[in-house]
């Protein structure tokens, strides 16, 4: 992408000045080599994403953006109701409510690495994962209303989990508003064996060391030490979101025509925040949400009965679970006012700052944890969010490397069984159920996690903490 085509805030913010049916401004934060790796559908997905009703102060891009459906991965908006504000299908994705969580250990890399491939098999037996995977746990029609209805906590409540968990995951693990009769039959049926799998693409069950510490303080907050074994796990809400999101962008697509929104891309269909699919939509959504949640919360008690059965000894804790590809109701300040927005999180996600009085009182001084997943052989980051970000961003981050390749280009660059190969010699190891699918997600897919996340700090979006390395990865 062209620099020259933005107007220069500074060397981590781009503008897109307000042109033909813009609203707003776009905003992307990036420095300048982000930018130039960039592909243009971002632009013109960030200039897209400000044309639309309701939109509040700006169309944000995330340095770890790319070209998605309808908005760019790594997008942020957000929309006042009271001002014609709209609900995008397209602005939260077909994956709705992926996101990350970590967990805690006191084991050391010396003790993984005694176990490391017994472990890795382990843990590759106990969670399904691949296309269409599928779990132990099956749901009927009563039991999967009532997941969708308590997220995590329905989990925890039904031994997939600890009480403790809920008070380091966003929304306590149960979003609220979810309406599971805004569901439809199929996209619950997708669901029905789907719970504690991690499914295909991007997700994974990776086991990491903690590299570096660049905040002793905030990384003793969080629990995090040098040298540390942590568990992460990256995942959503598998068919049912993917489902929701598919329906609800067909059906808005002539809703937007019947209100006389006029939308410069078909699929940013959308519908208002007050309409009747609207509010459908958003019951559909925070159902995923808490269907993912609940997975994550059951994928990481599986990951805990792996631990026990190698370390007796081992009890992992919850150090944060937080989404990306959502749609919140937020308070956030606008010209010295407080308003209700529905903030889009696309391929980001949310970074309140210390104090935010939606965090647990254990956080309220660090801030909230940003968990930012890197490629199956380079690292990950934990950061922490800053003041600077409400203003910056409505409070948002990114949430990953990005990728800088398709698939399809991945897979005639390189081949699975090498990059396993590869990667074991650096003593990461790696369990998948396909080889297409690792060379699909190669490291060399992924824009550099470091470039992003030092553009991400220098931007005021969210600040390092700590760096993480992979020993074991379990690849969808």
């Amino acid at each position: 992408m062209d620099p020259t085509r933005f107007t220069k805030i500074d060397d981590t913010a781009w503008k897109i000045e307000p042109t033909g049916d813009m609203r707003v401004p776009g905003i992307i934060y990036a420095d300048e080599e982000l930018i130039c790796g960039m592909d243009d559908k971002v632009y013109e997905q960030t200039a897209n994403v400000a044309t639309l009703p309701g939109i509040v102060k700006g169309s944000f891009a995330m340095p770890d953006a790319h070209w998605g459906y309808g908005f760019p991965i790594g997008g942020v908006a957000a929309f006042d109701p009271d001002h014609g504000g709209v609900v995008s299908a397209g602005g939260v994705g077909f994956d709705v409510s992926c996101g990350v969580r970590t967990m805690l250990t006191a084991l050391s890399v010396s003790d993984i690495r005694s176990v490391q491939k017994p472990l890795a098999d382990a843990l590759f037996a106990a969670v399904p994962a691949g296309v269409g995977s599928k779990g132990t746990i099956t749901l009927d029609s009563e039991q999967m209303d009532a997941m969708l209805h308590g997220g995590a906590r329905w989990a925890v409540e039904r031994g997939w989990g600890e009480a403790h968990d809920l008070d380091r995951i966003e929304e306590h693990g149960e979003m609220a508003g979810a309406d599971p009769g805004c569901v439809s039959d199929r996209a619950k049926k997708r669901q029905r064996r789907e719970m504690g799998t991690l499914g295909s693409g991007n997700h994974y069950l990776e086991v990491q060391a903690v590299e570096e510490i660049f905040d002793c303080g905030v990384a003793n907050d969080f629990g995090l030490k040098q040298g540390q074994v942590i568990v992460t796990i990256h995942c959503g809400s598998r068919g049912l979101g993917h489902q929701i999101g598919t329906e609800f962008l067909r059906d808005m697509l002539p809703a937007a025509a019947k209100f006389g929104i006029k939308l410069p891309d078909r699929e940013l269909a959308c519908a208002p925040i007050n309409s009747e699919i609207g509010t459908r939509y958003l019951g559909a959504m925070r159902s995923a949400i808490n269907c993912a949640l609940a997975n994550r919360e059951i994928i990481g008690h599986f990951a805990r009965q792996v631990f026990t059965r190698f370390f007796p000894e081992c009890d992992l804790q919850l150090m944060f679970d937080v989404s990306h590809n959502t749609c919140k109701v937020e308070t956030h300040t606008i010209d010295g006012e407080p308003h209700k927005l529905f903030v889009h999180r696309k391929g980001a996600t949310r970074a309140f700052g210390p104090g935010h009085p939606d965090l647990p009182p254990a956080l309220q001084d660090s801030g909230q944890p940003v968990l930012i997943g890197g490629s199956m052989g380079t690292g990950s980051y934990v950061l922490t969010g800053t003041a600077m970000s409400e203003e910056k961003a409505f409070s948002s981050a990114c949430h990953g490397a990005g990728r800088a390749m398709s698939r399809h280009a991945a897979l005639k660059k390189w081949s699975g069984r090498q990059i396993v190969d590869d990667l074991a010699e650096r003593g990461i190891l790696i369990r998948s159920p396909s080889q297409r699918g690792v060379a699909e997600e190669a490291p060399g897919a992924y824009k550099d996690v470091t470039a992003v996340v030092l553009a991400a700090e220098h931007a005021g979006l969210a600040r390092r903490v700590a760096r993480l390395s992979p020993l074991v990865c379990i690849k969808g």
